[in-house]
C-alpha cells in the first residue's frame, strides 16, 4: 500500500471538517472490510491522500429502542445486530441479513454503516491496478455489456452509457423492506432514497456527509419479515440474489407489503409489482408464486445472466411464504 495520512476523528464534526479539507482525496474508514481491499489492489483511478477513521468517535456503536423506534449506530457491528434478541424477534429480516453477510470474521469487523455504503463488486471495476477504466470510474464504457456479465444487472443499467454493476449489500434490502431511515450528519433519508449510481458513488451522501445511525419503526401487529439469500458459497460470498420482505396481514389477508431485492440491479430493487399482486389476498403457494413472477416481470437479462431471473422468482416466493 502507498503512504497516506491517517486521521483518528474524535467527533462527527472533526471527521466532517477533515472531509471538507481533503475533499475527494479522502475516504472514511470504519471496519475497513471494503476500503482496505480497494487500496491494496489500487482499483481506483486515484489513491486517497487521507483516511479518516471514525471508529475513534464514541457513541456510534449501539442498539436502542426508544418510543417505538429501533435505533442502530452506524458503527454497530453486523455480528451484534444478527445476535440481538429484540432484532431477531421483531425485525427478523434485518437479523437474518446481518447473519448472512460475509464470514463470521468479517461480521465481527464490518459495520452496518459500512455495509450500506460499500462499493460495487463488478470484476471489471475491481480489477487490480485500474486495468479497466469503466464508467463508474469516469471512463469510457461498461465492459460487462459485451463481456462476462454473469453477475450483473437483470433490470438494465444506469450512468450515462449504461453501467450494469449491481449493488451487493445484504442489509440494504432488509432496511428498505422494514421502511427504515438513515440519519446522517446533515439530514434524515429514507433508505429507499439513499442509494445512487454515479462515478465513484453508490449513495446520495455529500462529500462531507457521514452516516450516524439508522432508525427502524416498530412493525405493526400482524407483521412478519424475512430475508433470503442465494450465493455460491453460503458462508462468505456476496449475493447472486437476495430478497427481504415485510408483510402485514389482517383477517388472514395481506394489508401491507414491502419487498426488496438486491444484487439484481444497480441499486436495491423494490418489487412494487409483487407487492401489488399479493395485496388483499391470503398468502399461499399460488399467491407467493405469482408474486415471484410479478417481481421479475420487467427483467431484461444480459447474455450470460438469464439464470438470475428464476432465482429471483424463487426467493420472492419463499420470502413471501416465510411471512405467512
Amino acid at each position: 500500500m502507498r503512504r497516506f495520512t491517517h486521521i483518528s476523528a474524535r467527533t462527527i464534526e472533526e471527521a466532517v471538517s477533515a472531509l471538507r479539507r481533503y475533499g475527494d482525496r479522502a475516504n472514511i474508514i470504519a471496519g475497513g472490510t471494503d476500503l482496505l481491499g480497494k487500496m491494496k489492489d489500487e482499483i481506483l483511478p486515484r489513491y486517497p491522500e487521507a483516511i479518516i477513521d471514525i471508529k475513534t468517535i464514541p457513541g456510534l456503536d449501539f442498539i436502542k429502542k426508544e418510543r417505538g423506534m429501533l435505533r442502530i449506530g452506524a458503527l454497530t457491528r453486523l455480528e451484534d445486530i444478527g445476535k440481538e434478541p429484540m432484532i431477531k424477534s421483531k425485525y427478523t429480516a434485518l437479523a437474518q441479513a446481518a447473519n448472512r453477510t460475509g464470514s463470521p470474521h468479517l461480521r465481527e469487523m464490518g459495520t452496518i454503516g459500512g455495509n450500506i455504503c460499500q462499493d460495487i463488486r463488478c470484476w471489471y471495476y475491481r480489477n487490480p491496478n485500474n486495468r479497466f477504466p469503466c464508467l463508474r470510474k469516469g471512463g469510457g464504457r461498461c465492459y460487462a455489456i459485451d463481456g462476462d456479465n454473469r453477475y450483473h444487472s437483470i433490470f438494465g443499467g444506469s450512468v450515462e452509457g449504461g453501467c450494469y454493476a449491481v449493488h451487493p449489500s445484504d442489509t440494504a434490502p432488509a432496511l428498505i423492506a422494514l421502511n427504515a431511515k438513515i440519519m446522517t450528519s446533515q439530514r434524515m433519508i429514507n433508505t429507499e432514497d439513499f442509494f445512487q449510481v454515479d462515478v465513484l458513488k453508490t449513495t446520495v451522501l455529500d462529500a462531507d456527509e457521514i452516516v450516524r445511525e439508522i432508525h427502524v419503526p416498530e412493525p405493526s401487529n400482524g407483521t412478519r419479515s424475512a430475508f433470503l439469500k442465494f450465493a455460491i458459497r453460503k458462508s462468505i460470498d456476496f449475493p447472486i440474489v437476495n430478497c427481504a420482505a415485510m408483510i402485514t396481514s389482517s383477517a388472514g389477508k395481506v394489508s401491507a407489503a414491502r419487498i426488496c431485492l438486491n444484487a439484481v440491479f444497480v441499486k436495491p430493487y423494490r418489487a412494487v409489482r409483487a407487492e401489488e399482486t399479493i395485496a388483499g389476498k391470503a398468502i399461499d403457494e399460488t399467491t407467493a408464486e405469482v408474486a415471484g413472477i410479478s417481481a421479475m416481470s420487467e427483467a431484461k437479462p444480459l447474455e450470460h445472466n438469464r439464470y438470475i431471473v428464476q432465482i429471483g422468482k424463487t426467493l420472492v416466493k419463499r420470502a413471501v411464504l416465510a411471512c405467512k
